[in-house]
């Protein structure tokens, strides 16, 4: 069974295309474009499921159009409408999480979704659930062990070290921000 947590989220099912079971996916992560894969996953009902490429081509930086085996028709496609779409972690190089030099987090935020935050200190804030990269300030969207939400701005400022091997990330957060929260 595949885990949320062994996956990164590259995009997003938009619409049908054509009549033989094409799709448009909306592509937020250029990962999609860097690195050969044989299948991507798709969240459907709740459940990450592999689904094996026939082929595809992008028509933009941001859309491409997908064809997966077995996904034939218009109407077999539109079952897919609306499914996040994901590649597992295990794809990616080892250095793909750092790839732009001088800078902490790099370019692919949605990386790290999954791993932990820590206080300096060792004690869990919790795990990153997703990323708001929707304004200037990019945000960690965060469960707290106790299973309510927490907003932490994911700038570089504020993390001290990243342990991509235990998936852990140490931050010394300003005085107030955690409460701010509750």
């Amino acid at each position: 069974m595949i885990k949320k947590e062994d996956v990164l989220p590259i995009g997003r099912i938009v619409k049908a295309h054509g009549l033989k079971g094409e799709l448009t996916m909306e592509v937020t992560n250029g990962v999609f474009d860097d690195i050969e894969t044989e299948y991507l996953i798709c969240e459907v009902d709740g459940i990450l499921v592999p689904f094996f490429l026939e082929e595809y081509r992008f028509k933009s930086d941001e859309t491409a159009f997908v064809k997966f085996k077995r996904i034939d028709s218009t109407m077999q496609a539109d079952e897919l409408c609306g499914c996040s779409v994901y590649m597992e972690r295990k794809q990616l190089p080892d250095d793909y999480a750092q790839r732009n030099e001088g800078d902490n987090m790099g370019d692919n935020i949605d990386y790290y979704v999954g791993y932990t935050i820590q206080q300096t200190d060792g004690t869990p804030l919790g795990t990153i659930d997703a990323v708001d990269d929707s304004t200037a300030n990019i945000l960690f969207c965060v469960v707290k062990p106790n299973g309510s939400d927490l907003i932490i701005p994911a700038s570089d400022d504020y993390i001290v070290e990243i342990d991509d091997e235990q998936k852990i990330i140490k931050m010394e957060l300003p005085e107030g921000l955690l409460e701010l929260d509750d």
